[in-house]
């Protein structure tokens, strides 16, 4: 067995031997963003997004179910997920090329071969006997077959590669596990909005229609005019219009709802709260922007496919090197069966081969160029993501500051509102006012509640756009 030992020593030490590997080394571009988020939209904060699940940073239970039930269901995080299972097993099918495949063989054959088709001294004459020869043959082995020494690192950067593929699209799920949960927040918040703009309007229309009743006795007492009656019934049809409108955009947000959470509500929801309830009781820091890129799944995405790239190019380089394979085998053989594993049946072969590229009409120059023009792609698409991802946070971090401020000043807009349409019915009973001043109060009246929770709406969507594009509740990469 001193063969066999010897040619797996040799494999061995093939294997580890070292390798050149011709790929640049990968270093993350230069931040392209400022140091900092502008000190006026930054207020400080006391909790970090990433270090936060989602299920405690949303207050609203039926919010929670929702999400919840849209991250089992969504069809298109699980087309992502699917994707992350396709990576790892083209990573695992690349791997492997780097390593020999070993393989277990046997085989039994009888042969007959006429003597005349077998040359006999220095003619093609037989001798006298049989008109053929019949013979058997058995063997068994291992053996390896054209196992490339990875001199050049090919092999090598083929499987970084598909490592930094695989490792991109993993967070590539994440980040659209983020993008989904916020997808579900920003629409649960805009279909409360609906259900409450749709109460305001019903109650509006209701009060409207009886200061309608009120204008039409009053026309009928001729104690008023008939352009005031056609004034307030203009204002009822105005709210009735609202009712139709919202009534609408309530039905298409439920549709909306419904195909994210994937297909159908689960049972016994939970009771949802009101808009004002939604204010998130976390406050988030936002850190640096050099922290982003740590936490922030579309970037790490993007610099596992710069990797990528920068590896493709080691192997490309590579390719204009000798091409070292090794092929080798070692069992036994024996015309007996009975004999086959007697010690003087052992057999092997080994040897190389080397395939040396000379001319290919630059097909080689070119899938170099194709590699490195894809790493300039990689980098500009890396610095893009990173650019984007200041941009999200900053507006968001704007938006927490100025939206609060809008909602407080809506919030005493109302009250105001509130208390000019209630003097102007009260000087319009007593003959002090037309009813064109009440007519005015009461469309500013119900503008300003309308505002009220169009912005207020604005302002919890976005919290939940702060906490994502902070990184917040993006689950790990083992999940």
């Amino acid at each position: 067995m001193s063969h066999c030992k010897r040619l797996i020593a040799v494999s061995s030490l093939l294997l580890t031997s070292a390798c050149i590997n011709m790929a640049p080394e990968h270093e993350r571009p230069a931040l392209s963003v400022p140091a900092s988020y502008s000190a006026s939209d930054r207020p400080e904060g006391t909790a970090v997004a990433s270090e936060i699940d989602w299920q405690d940073y949303f207050r609203d239970e039926r919010l929670r179910v929702l999400i919840r039930t849209a991250l089992e269901n969504n069809r298109d995080l699980m087309v992502a997920t699917a994707k992350i299972e396709q990576a790892r097993a083209q990573f695992r099918i690349q791997d492997s090329n780097r390593f020999p495949s070993i393989e277990a063989t046997g085989s039994g054959t009888r042969t007959r071969t006429p003597l005349d088709t077998i040359a006999v001294g220095q003619g093609n004459g037989t001798s006298g006997g049989p008109d053929a020869i019949t013979y058997n043959r058995y063997n068994v082995g291992v053996g390896v077959t054209a196992f490339e020494l990875d001199f050049w690192g090919r092999l090598a950067n083929l499987s970084e590669a598909a490592r930094a593929q695989y490792l991109s699209t993993v967070a590539a799920q994440r980040s659209f596990y983020l993008s989904l949960i916020g997808d579900v927040a920003s629409t649960y918040y805009q279909l409360i909005e609906s259900q409450e703009q749709l109460e305001l309007a019903q109650a509006t229309a209701k009060s409207r229609s009886e200061g309608l009743s009120i204008a039409k006795k009053r026309l009928d007492a001729g104690v008023t005019s008939a352009l005031e009656y056609r004034q307030a019934e203009g204002l009822l049809t105005t709210a009735q219009q609202q009712v139709a409108a919202e009534e609408l955009a309530s039905a298409q947000l439920q549709n909306q709802l419904q195909v994210l959470v994937g297909g159908k509500f689960p049972e016994n929801l939970p009771p949802g709260g009101q808009l004002s309830d939604q204010a998130p009781t976390i406050y988030l820091d936002a850190g640096l922007p050099s922290d982003l890129m740590l936490v922030r799944p579309d970037i790490i995405a993007a610099e596992e496919t710069l990797r990528a790239a920068r590896a493709n190019i080691g192997a490309a380089r590579a390719a204009f090197f000798p091409n070292i394979s090794l092929t080798g085998s070692a069992g036994f053989a024996s015309s007996e069966l009975d004999g086959l594993f007697k010690g003087g049946a052992f057999t092997w072969s080994a040897g190389p081969s080397i395939n040396l590229p000379i001319f290919d009409w630059g097909g080689r120059e070119a899938n170099l160029d194709v590699a490195k023009a894809q790493e300039t792609e990689a980098v500009a698409t890396y610095d893009k993501t990173v650019q984007t991802a200041f941009r999200e946070v900053s507006d968001a971090l704007a938006g927490r500051r100025w939206l609060a401020r809008q909602v407080l000043a809506l919030e005493d807009n109302v009250k105001a509102q509130e208390n000019i349409a209630h003097i102007s019915t009260l000087r319009y009973r007593e003959g002090v006012d037309d009813y064109l001043e009440v007519l005015d109060a009461e469309r500013s009246l119900f503008s300003a509640r309308q505002s009220l929770l169009t912005t207020r709406r604005a302002l919890y969507q976005n919290a939940a756009t702060l906490f994502i594009a902070l990184g917040g509740g993006a689950p790990n990469a083992d999940n």
